[in-house]
């Protein structure tokens, strides 16, 4: 058959995955019958694009799952703040990880700074139970990395998240 005519009968075919107007067990099908077993850019840009949603997905259920350990669970402290430095350094190596992608960049690092700031609240709220200075002390530190990170990282979230918290900060403590 004449590679304009392939070419022409792949691109239907992938419209009509797109657009569901055959199952998609029979696009594929199809797809593997003109394109002789090799996937079309299309197709393999589609699994990219599902598994970058997964990692997202995944990343954006570390924040819950650590609430979920901090808060609802009887584990020492120890445990908690091993599980939680875990969950930190997969963030964090996903990021250098995705640099490259820049999108996807984002949903690690917020996840990171997030259960960051909930680990250390929860360690110093369990440590020094009676002691608001230290409390104070670690919302200062968090917002302060955040400060830092978005002016170097270039990330407006970040460095105005910094400043946020560091104004609610010392507004909570002259009210």
């Amino acid at each position: 058959m004449d590679e304009n005519r392939k070419k022409i009968i792949v691109n239907e075919l992938l419209y009509w995955k797109k657009s569901r107007m055959l199952p998609d067990r029979y696009c594929d099908y199809l797809l593997a019958l003109y394109t002789v077993g090799s996937q079309p850019k299309e197709i393999k840009k589609h699994k990219s694009i599902m598994g970058l949603d997964l990692a997202k997905i995944t990343f954006l259920l570390l924040i819950p799952i650590s609430a979920l350990l901090i808060y609802f669970t009887e584990l020492s402290i120890i445990l908690q703040t091993a599980i939680l430095i875990l969950f930190i350094f997969a963030c964090v190596f996903f990021v250098f990880y995705f640099s490259r992608k820049v999108k996807l960049m984002h949903v690690p690092i917020i996840s990171s700074a997030l259960i960051l700031l909930m680990g250390s609240v929860g360690l110093v709220s369990e440590v020094y139970r009676e002691n608001q200075k230290a409390l104070y002390a670690a919302l200062v530190i968090n917002c302060v990395l955040w400060l830092l990170a978005g002016l170097k990282l270039k990330f407006q979230y970040l460095w105005i998240s910094g400043v946020l918290g560091w104004v609610l900060i010392v507004i909570s403590i002259f009210i």
